[in-house]
């Protein structure tokens, strides 16, 4: 099968066998998306080697259960062993067996095919299409910042970064009632987001200061410098970003303001799959490319773009 895999030369789009693993479900990529995590996993990030790609849709060719055998599907990336202690307590998202689909020791959907286990799938409602199926996992992951924290109507939110993520966890907490402005960088970005969320560039962050709830998903070092910024003493810092760069900045105001950090990633696929079946949210209007898998390295140079927010692959 064709693949646009990871290698320690750098991103290649080769021929290799479908690594399938007993016991599990093989489904054919339908359409995969390019996630900020893909593009720092190519700047070395988790040291990943291998096939690339964790948000996508598909259909299952052969699965243990044949009533799997053909319906359209997406999956949770992280694979649990389903046994150790962790996994019995119901914290399978950090089973220290673990394997996550194109992150850690998994091959993943930059590829014709893919395999996971039955358990990590779910079904795509009929009036979805692909192209919002596509964003349940980033979606989910905004849903799991409600998972977390109760974020009140009376809240004065700040998302930080308003790109691939950031776009998703500002209007999925829009839904809460709660007061959600964004800051970015980039103009463009900022128009992309729907009525009734506020607006700012960087030099308009100030203004922001002193805010419930500040979610850092700007993707680098120093979002989590201005988040600190803005956060009000006892509030709470949702930190969505993951960098092969770590920065430097010291942990004294978190300490002198009594601030709650909260480490968020992967979350609920069900309410994911709920709002775009119900068209609570639409994140189709964040597409911005679409690529096949054969010019993969034309699609990432694309994603890395400040112009663009989701690229789309289509193998």
């Amino acid at each position: 099968m064709r693949a646009l895999a990871l290698t320690p030369d750098g991103p290649v789009v080769r021929d290799q066998p479908l690594a399938a693993r007993a016991g599990e479900a093989t489904i054919r990529t339908v359409v995969a998306g390019v996630c900020a995590t893909d593009l720092e996993l190519v700047k070395g990030y988790m040291g990943f080697d291998g096939v690339l790609g964790h948000e996508w849709v598909g259909v299952v060719e052969d699965a243990p259960d044949p009533a799997w055998i053909g319906r359209r599907v997406v999956g949770d990336i992280n694979a649990a062993c389903g046994e150790c202690a962790t996994c019995a307590a119901g914290r399978p998202t950090h089973c220290p067996q673990r394997t996550v689909l194109g992150i850690q020791d998994r091959d993943g959907a930059f590829a014709e095919r893919l395999s996971l286990p039955l358990r990590n799938l779910h079904a795509v409602p009929e009036g979805v299409p692909d192209e919002a199926a596509v964003f349940v996992e980033p979606l989910a992951a905004a849903c799991e910042i409600l998972q977390q924290i109760h974020v009140r109507p009376t809240d004065r939110v700040v998302v930080l970064g308003v790109g691939r993520l950031g776009q998703l966890c500002a209007r999925v907490l829009a839904l809460t009632g709660a007061r959600v402005d964004a800051i970015s960088r980039n103009p463009g970005r900022l128009e992309l987001l729907p009525p009734g969320i506020g607006r700012g560039t960087l030099d308009e962050a100030d203004a922001l200061a002193g805010a419930d709830l500040v979610v850092d998903c700007t993707g680098n070092p120093e979002g989590l410098a201005l988040a600190t910024k803005l956060v009000r003493p006892r509030g709470t810092l949702v930190l969505k970003t993951t960098t092969h760069d770590l920065g430097t900045l010291s942990p004294i105001p978190w300490i002198l303001d009594e601030i709650t950090l909260v480490g968020s990633r992967c979350g609920p696929f069900a309410p994911a799959l709920r709002m775009l079946a119900s068209g609570t949210v639409d994140p189709t209007d964040l597409i911005s490319a679409e690529y096949a898998l054969d010019d993969g390295l034309a699609a990432l140079d694309r994603a890395a773009r400040r112009d663009t927010v989701k690229v789309l692959l289509r193998p």
